[in-house]
């Protein structure tokens, strides 16, 4: 299975990185107002986006025209053709050429009329910058950005320390402001945040070592791209592949970093649908079988002490199919079939030991974050709940609390399907 390939570490990439994001970070924030606001529609993809997921596939071609879509695939975050050992084996490829025929063919199977591979990777950097590709952009209604990895589409699309646009970057740009949908998956997703998009690392040694600057080799490191990516969505960080990886823990710790109040955080498989992206009317739909969570910093206080970095104030939502959120207001919207969860059950909530499903746990149990805030939301007998990390030196635990501002919602009456506004603190225990 070729699709939609996941994260991957990069020795290639990184060469002369680290002083370009360090030269070019005190300058990221005043590079923020200069992409027009958009009327056209984002639609992003935590990761892991299966062939059978009609809903949110049927989503992007609907917005780019319905049977009427031209849609144009952009898979740089893979590796190139000349990177890949089985480039020339149809069964077993997994390249930006590869790639892009994969997801064109899925578009025109859910309903496209039209479905291209845009030949832009690192062994076609030049194309970028191409007028006929650029034409060919300005004849699409969609665009579709791959998985792999965030920064080969740094080093595809944008140019120099300043991170300016390729002439194709700027006919998409172009084409959203004018009604266009853009749609990513996993690093498709993440390109289009704004300054200080994640980069990699783990949420324990995150919470522990803190965030820097740059582009690392190792896998646990969390590091940041100042400049950002594309974009097109700013009012929040952008974290992917959640539930999977446990990523929480590194996405509260790189928005406290770098002064970010909000991060939307996005389960696999399960899309956020951006309407009027940039726009004071900016509002988001959750899409897909699992989930995205909001994490709001606004009240959040971070402070490090001897025994270690700790974070109290946040606010936890987890929002699921068919929810909505005004970036604006900063106010969640239940689905209108879901109903207020009053709890009712009178056990203890389960005493999570790996709260964000470290990958140095042998037992590979599922990670606590989500299931422990669900728990709580779904009890009678507790108002606060403690989960912990597998790793300690220092061990950190995350406490989640039920507030006046907090509530459930539910479609069976027992499940808290949808969550609002619980507390989080994060502290060394």
């Amino acid at each position: 299975m070729r699709a939609h390939p996941g994260p991957t570490r990069r020795t290639a990439l990184a060469g002369g990185l680290a002083l370009g994001l360090l030269a070019a970070a005190p300058a990221a924030r005043a590079s923020t107002g200069s992409h027009r606001s958009a009327t056209g529609s984002l639609v992003l993809v935590g990761g892991g986006l299966k062939e059978d997921n009609a809903q949110v596939y049927g989503e992007i071609v609907r917005r780019a025209g319905g049977p009427a879509a031209r849609i144009g695939v952009i898979t740089a975050a893979s590796v190139p053709p000349s990177q890949d050992p089985y480039a020339d084996d149809p069964a077993r490829c997994s390249n930006s050429a590869c790639n892009g025929e994969y997801y064109a063919g899925l578009f025109k199977e859910h309903g496209a009329a039209g479905a291209e591979w845009l030949p832009l990777d690192l062994d076609h950097v030049a194309n970028a910058d191409s007028d006929e590709i650029a034409a060919r952009v300005n004849t699409m209604t969609g665009f579709f950005f791959g998985g792999g990895d965030q920064y080969r589409y740094i080093r595809t699309l944008l140019r120099g320390e300043r991170q300016r646009d390729s002439r194709v970057l700027a006919a998409i740009r172009a084409r959203l402001a004018e009604g266009a949908v853009v749609a990513g998956s996993s690093a498709g997703a993440q390109i289009a945040s704004g300054p200080d998009m994640v980069s990699g690392g783990e949420s324990y040694q995150g919470l522990r070592d803190g965030s820097t600057p740059g582009y690392f080799d190792d896998a646990t490191r969390l590091g940041y791209i100042p400049r950002g990516g594309f974009g097109f969505l700013r009012s929040a960080l952008i974290e992917t592949h959640t539930g999977a990886y446990g990523r929480e823990g590194r996405a509260c710790r790189l928005a406290a970093d770098t002064g970010h109040d909000r991060v939307y955080a996005l389960e696999e498989n399960t899309a956020v649908v951006v309407d009027h992206p940039g726009t004071a009317h900016e509002h988001l739909t959750v899409l897909g079988p699992n989930g995205v969570a909001v994490l709001d910093l606004r009240e959040a206080r971070a402070h490090t002490s001897a025994a270690g970095w700790a974070l109290s104030g946040a606010r936890y939502s987890y929002l699921t199919d068919g929810d909505r959120y005004d970036a604006r207001t900063w106010r969640a919207f239940p689905a209108a079939d879901k109903r207020r969860l009053v709890p009712t059950g009178a056990d203890p909530v389960p005493a999570g030991s790996d709260v964000f499903h470290s990958a140095a746990n042998p037992e590979g149990l599922a990670y606590a974050f989500r299931s422990t805030a669900r728990a709580l939301a779904e009890t009678r007998a507790q108002d606060s709940a403690t989960a912990t990390t597998f790793e300690s030196g220092p061990r950190f635990g995350v406490t989640f609390t039920k507030s006046a501002r907090s509530a459930a919602w539910t479609r069976d009456g027992r499940t808290a399907q949808t969550l609002i506004g619980l507390r989080i603190a994060i502290a060394p225990v």
